[in-house]
């Protein structure tokens, strides 16, 4: 992890570096920057003293106002999506925030470089195509409602929870905590397993000399009985659909459970145990292989 951590912040240095040897040439290519706006520029004890207490202060306030929009914990995933977004969106705001104060606080014009900034910005925004794709994207989605924090989703073969959407890249955690960051602008036919309830199925085997239409009046009471001890999971009792197949060995019964996206794979382990436990009060045992050895006397 500290590793990681480091990697992440000399990348951006690097990045930092790298935008500041393009933007200051650009500036005096321009003219936004220029040696009367240098000349004006003072540094001395007071002035170190003024940016070192803006910065930790803006930060500070910043730092405050993301802690707090963690605080609470809606159930509703569209205000979760929006709190998401507010949270990523105070780090950009910080930033300019520091940027502009700090200008004027060293003596630069920052009136003349907002006037003067269309010429940048058009420059820049024909470089940072994918970047302004990303934030027009994601506005979009958040706007249409397409998926939010918490929904469980899947794209490019990756299914997992959505667990934060910022203002470039959407984060989606599987059930093994890996994480997946996809830029906005990549969340392309996106498969949104939370919109309805989703069915866990389970396939259970019974033998061929089973009296199956005995067996079949006693369901009801039993899927009734597992929905009675399951109703946090399950959002009705499950369901018996019929024979599923004739095997080699068995006839395949198929019953199907109504729940939330984020437990169809528990739902189908329940009722797969509950059904074998089910059926073995019944007296139905569920086959296994067996070999016959047939030798001449």
């Amino acid at each position: 992890m500290k590793k990681t951590t480091n990697k992440s912040v000399v990348r951006r240095l690097i990045i930092c570096a790298a935008a500041l040897a393009i933007l200051i040439p650009l500036g005096f290519i321009t003219g936004i920057l220029s040696s009367d706006n240098l000349a004006n520029i003072n540094f001395d004890a007071t002035v170190i003293w003024r940016l070192g207490l803006m910065i930790f202060s803006v930060l500070a306030v910043e730092t405050l106002i993301v802690f707090l929009l963690g605080l609470p914990n809606p159930e509703n995933h569209r205000m979760r999506s929006v709190l998401s977004v507010v949270s990523s969106l105070m780090k950009y705001v910080a930033v300019i925030v520091i940027l502009c104060w700090g200008l004027a606080i060293i003596g630069v014009n920052v009136s003349t470089i907002v006037a003067s900034v269309g010429i940048v910005a058009l420059v820049v925004g024909f470089s940072a195509e994918s970047l302004i794709s990303d934030v027009v994207t994601g506005a979009f989605m958040i706007f249409e409602n397409q998926y939010n924090v918490g929904d469980i989703v899947e794209i490019d073969n990756f299914r997992g929870m959505v667990t934060s959407i910022g203002i470039r890249t959407t984060c989606i955690t599987d059930v093994g905590d890996n994480v997946k960051i996809v830029n906005n602008s990549a969340m392309k036919n996106i498969l949104n397993r939370s919109d309805k309830l989703s069915r866990s199925v389970s396939d259970i085997a019974v033998p061929y000399p089973t009296d199956l239409e005995k067996l079949e009046a006693s369901i009801p009471a039993l899927t009734q009985d597992i929905f009675s001890r399951h109703p946090e999971m399950m959002k009705s009792a499950p369901r018996y659909l019929g024979v599923q197949a004739l095997a080699e060995s068995s006839v395949v019964l198929r019953f199907v459970v109504d729940v939330d996206e984020k437990d169809i794979y528990s739902g189908a382990r329940v009722l797969n145990h509950d059904l074998l436990l089910g059926f073995r009060k019944l007296g139905v045992e569920c086959p296994y292989p067996q070999i016959d050895v047939h030798t001449d006397k």
